[in-house]
């Protein structure tokens, strides 16, 4: 069997052609640049093609407002960069480090942080670098008009249907959920499981900026759901093919906004298909109310709970200033809970005993910003050591392989030196086509139309930005750039390489045991939530259990996505420590076991002696203590309580992650 490392650059994801951002990328370059040309203004015109571009990288499937938020933050870090990036020569090394530690610090904050600080980055070494005729705020200026004429075509080319990408990421959930049901007892159950975290993830991102609305209820009711169906799961037999029926169903009926129709008649062969079937019906009255009532607080409907975000449902009552101000205030939360991964609105007693977030000035933060600033900082001394002029190509080459959040580093590295040779062949090998003033417009409305496509493999991406870098600094006057932009991505993948494998840069702890020891201590949370709460506060419609498993699922897989990307890395001589894969599969098999449990109390099981409880939460906790301060880990603590035979799983979980943290 290959190796991972050796196996990873030739992954490519699949999925249907965006043609809606397809048609943005084509005119979100080139008609900025066309209209600077035909003025005279090259400069201008490549400075606006660039924040185009950028833009384009960022335009991923989402709602308006969400969408709005995931290319406007890293546009406005882009220009901050063009702003302090005006120094030159040997000054710009310090800075550049500087910009690199930030850069990387706050990249482990969320995925829209990580985008803002990759432009912010790159633009820095830009405005230090790239020979422009125009002062710092004019660049910026030409910047944000070419990232703001992307957001306006992405406006205007949106579904004319309200709501149309929010509906459809609810129905997905719902779909997932039928689609794991249907794979319960099979090689595909595992996977179906993950397929629907993701799916809840994606339906909350989506619906995190906007406010009240009936998708919240609904979203809601597909996560209560979706805690029956995972009790189903976790039994690990085949079901009755009639349970995903009702969740299809509703799925239909969110995409169609309609009634969902006759759903299957309840069978309770089980207390766990009795909960499901419950929990249909539940989710079926989020349906049927009038906007009106959904929050008033009368029947099923008005008792569900808007999980994302915590708000009311819609249709709340109130004046319309109170409800303008709570749109303001929801609309800022989003948009901090986008950029910085934080949960917006939740409830002060889910608030609690907080679980610290993976921050900035952590453990992963500070070695990620160790890792940027180095090679940043050691690129652009190279490259100036080199040349004087143009030398901008190989620290913002650094910039963009160091980032440890962007897949592992020599799967990048490779991409990244494939996908070059192939975009300077190309305008090589095109090269006596390519005459006159207006072929760079012609090249940058055809890779524009390539991005959105290209960003499922790296190299694909990166021969599609070589050949419309190399269009933008032909315009600039540069038009033998193409032999210095091998050179330069050949010394920066050796630089990055070398510094990725340092010691005490390459240990895995720093970068994935955070996340994982962040993902435990919520699953303690949850797992201390369904063991000692007492049972009529525990009902299905509880907030605070359901707060708790959304976010111990969501770290979870996002320290499941990380272990994954270490256990692709090519490591020579790096320190042994835990196996982060199966450490996070044991973790989300533990969450799957309490959610069972939950639902099982729930009818009727019996619940743990306070002491028998406190012991597996005390050793959960251990061993994320273990996973953020490695050392000896004391003995687990010795069971003197028996536990009822519902938490056996639970138990037996725990013990395996215990070992494994211990590494």
């Amino acid at each position: 069997m290959r190796p991972d490392w050796l196996t990873h650059p030739l992954r490519w994801q699949r999925g249907p052609v965006p043609w809606a951002a397809t048609a943005r990328g084509a005119a979100g370059m080139a008609v900025p640049l066309g209209l600077a040309l035909a003025a005279g203004r090259p400069a201008e015109g490549v400075l606006a093609g660039l924040g185009a571009m950028f833009a384009g990288v960022n335009d991923r499937p989402a709602g308006r407002r969400t969408g709005a938020v995931q290319q406007a933050v890293p546009a406005l870090a882009g220009a901050l960069g063009l702003l302090i990036g005006t120094v030159g020569g040997w000054w710009a090394v310090p800075l550049l480090g500087a910009v690199g530690v930030l850069s990387g610090a706050i990249s482990v904050t969320g995925p829209v942080a990580s985008a803002a600080a990759v432009q912010l980055t790159v633009l820095t070494v830009l405005g230090c670098g790239m020979p422009a005729p125009l002062p710092g705020w004019a660049r910026a200026g030409c910047y944000l008009a070419g990232a703001a004429w992307l957001l306006l075509l992405r406006q205007l080319t949106t579904h004319p249907r309200p709501l149309h990408a929010e509906r459809q990421a609810v129905a997905a959930v719902f779909d997932a959920l039928a689609d794991a049901l249907d794979a319960a007892g099979t090689d595909r159950a595992e996977s179906a499981r993950r397929h629907l975290t993701a799916a809840l993830d994606r339906a909350g991102e989506q619906l995190r900026t906007d406010h009240a609305h009936p998708l919240r209820t609904r979203l809601a009711a597909a996560s209560a759901l979706c805690e029956a169906g995972v009790a189903l799961l976790h039994a690990a037999r085949p079901l009755p093919t009639r349970l995903a029926t009702g969740p299809r169903r509703l799925a239909a009926a969110v995409r169609t906004g309609s009634l969902p129709g006759p759903l299957p008649v309840p069978a309770a062969e089980t207390p766990a298909t009795a909960a499901f079937d419950r929990a249909v019906l539940h989710a079926a009255l989020a349906f049927g109310g009038v906007p009106g009532a959904e929050g008033n607080g009368r029947g099923v409907v008005g008792r569900v709970p808007s999980l994302v975000g915590g708000g009311r449902a819609a249709g709340a009552g109130g004046p319309g200033r109170e409800r303008g101000l709570r749109w303001g205030r929801g609309w800022r939360r989003g948009v901090a809970g986008l950029v910085l991964g934080a949960r917006r609105g939740v409830r002060p007693a889910v608030r609690r005993g907080a679980v610290p977030g993976v921050r900035p000035w952590g453990r992963a933060g500070r070695a990620y910003g160790v890792r940027v600033g180095v090679c940043v900082a050691g690129s652009a001394a190279l490259a100036l050591g080199l040349r004087a002029g143009h030398w901008y190509w190989l620290p913002v080459t650094a910039a963009f392989l160091v980032k440890p959040d962007l897949g592992p580093l020599f799967s990048r590295v490779v991409n990244r030196f494939a996908g070059t040779v192939a975009g300077v062949l190309l305008v090589a090998g095109l090269g006596p086509v390519l005459s006159g003033p207006w072929w760079p417009v012609v090249a940058v409305a055809v890779t524009g139309a390539l991005v959105p496509v290209a960003q499922r493999h790296f190299a694909a991406q990166t021969a599609v930005i070589t050949v419309t870098v190399l269009a933008f600094v032909t315009t600039g006057g540069d038009r033998a750039a193409a032999p210095a932009r091998l050179l330069d991505t050949t010394l920066a993948c050796a630089l990055v390489l070398l510094v990725g494998h340092l010691p005490g840069l390459a240990d895995t702890r720093a970068r994935v045991g955070q996340r994982a020891a962040h993902a435990l201590r919520h699953t303690q949370r949850y797992l201390d939530h369904v063991l000692l709460t007492g049972r009529q506060e525990a009902h299905p419609a509880d907030t605070r259990r359901a707060e708790l498993r959304r976010t111990a699922y969501r770290t979870l897989a996002q320290a499941r996505a990380a272990a994954e990307t270490a256990a692709a890395e090519l490591s020579p001589g790096t320190p042994a420590g835990p196996d982060w894969l199966r450490l996070t599969v044991h973790a989300e098999r533990l969450a799957d076991a309490a959610t069972a449990y939950a639902v099982e109390r729930d009818h009727g099981a019996p619940a743990p002696t306070t002491p028998a409880a406190r012991t597996l939460t005390r050793d959960l906790a251990a061993a994320a203590d273990a996973l953020d301060h490695p050392g000896p880990a004391p003995a687990p603590t010795p069971a003197t309580v028996a536990l009822p035979p519902e938490l056996a799983g639970v138990a037996a979980e725990v013990r395996r992650i215990r070992v494994l943290a211990a590494g």
